[in-house]
């Protein structure tokens, strides 16, 4: 009975989010269009330009990598099976996470791919551990975030320290989350389902099909379903996101978190530079591929441990990330990732501030 109700509950609320959602959209649209725009919220015109703008530039942005990561995701479904996963992927939990950690290197996909990917992982049974450390690891463990942080800061080391960090700190909240823990007690419903690729093939051995051209003809139409069922799921977590992203971008001025840079400080200013170049990731929401070029800029305003402290937290958590993550992991994972994530970035930008300083 518990059941039925929250389940009843649940569609009550979805249909007052669809009825609500397009009202709010259209006077939102209206308000930044100008038309017939009381005077007395004309100020909301340019707020809300500057909104769909950003909002844009955010979805935009991140929407190749989520399509990349789909694409990823269904040929992990089509053609690995669990017994490959078992076969060379290690079942114990410090070896699970590592391998998680530098799984990025063979799939080089930013947050908005990675969690995807990650989630079919999982339902191909992975370890939860490796699941965890990869999608938290794999947007910055990666060829691509490897050379533009290369490039970016003109030096190799930096693009070093940043991979070094991610993958202690994405191994380590593995460990800490997915280590000893119950599977049901870390993982979605969709995440623990088997996927249905490892039973929908035809079992040649009784006979179950008998035109191969017909069966090539299924499958590709089950791995389009699949794929855009799953882009759909994601796109929902990206879309709430970004506007998210956006909608703080607009309203708090980030010129606000900036001015608070390491002279006005004192004793506590590494700290504070660290805490606000963080939320500062958070707030921008830049995909991994291209942080670093932003994050140079900082580096005339904020010592180098609070650089490193956004180009290490940001790709792990930031609006969108955190969004979807939820998709894969309960939400009470999430929390544990996103503090967890939140101390380790701070503690490796303390250690770069006297390393780097």
């Amino acid at each position: 009975m518990a059941v039925v109700s929250v389940n009843a509950q649940s569609k009550t609320q979805r249909k007052w989010l669809l009825f609500f959602a397009p009202l709010i959209g259209i006077i939102g649209l209206w308000l930044a269009s100008g038309w017939l725009v009381p005077s007395n919220l004309a100020p909301l015109t340019n707020k809300l330009q500057g909104l769909v703008t950003t909002f844009q530039g955010i979805f935009i942005e991140a929407l190749p990598f989520l399509s990349a990561g789909v694409i990823v995701s269904v040929l992990i479904g089509e053609f690995v099976k669990p017994q490959h996963l078992a076969s060379f992927v290690p079942q114990n939990a410090f070896g699970a996470s590592i391998f998680g950690s530098l799984l990025g290197l063979l799939f080089p996909v930013c947050e908005c791919g990675a969690i995807p990917t990650s989630r079919r992982l999982l339902r191909k049974g992975a370890p939860a551990p490796m699941g965890i450390a990869f999608a938290l690891a794999a947007p910055v463990v990666n060829p691509i975030v490897l050379i533009s942080t290369s490039i970016a800061f003109g030096d190799v080391r930096w693009a070093l320290a940043r991979v070094g960090f991610t993958i202690v700190i994405a191994l380590t909240i593995g460990l800490i989350i997915g280590a000893g823990i119950k599977r049901e007690s870390i993982l979605t419903p969709l995440s623990l389902t088997a996927d249905d690729h490892d039973h929908s093939h035809c079992d040649h051995d009784h006979g179950a099909c008998d035109h191969t051209h017909d069966q090539s003809k299924g499958r590709l139409a089950g791995l389009i379903a699949h794929g855009s069922t799953e882009f759909f799921e994601m796109a929902q977590y990206l879309v709430i996101g970004s506007l998210l992203a956006a909608t703080m971008q607009t309203f708090i001025p980030q010129s606000a978190l900036l001015t608070l840079n390491d002279s006005s400080i004192g004793f506590f200013a590494p700290l504070v530079g660290i805490v606000v170049l963080m939320l500062v990731a958070v707030l921008l929401s830049v995909c991994s591929t291209v942080d670093a070029f932003l994050a140079l800029s900082f580096l005339g305003l904020f010592h180098p441990g609070a650089v490193m402290a956004f180009l290490v937290f940001g790709p792990m958590i930031d609006i969108k990330s955190t969004l979807m993550l939820t998709s894969t992991f309960r939400r009470s994972a999430v929390v544990a990732m996103v503090v967890l994530a939140a101390l380790f970035a701070i503690i490796a930008g303390l250690i770069s501030y006297v390393v780097l300083v």
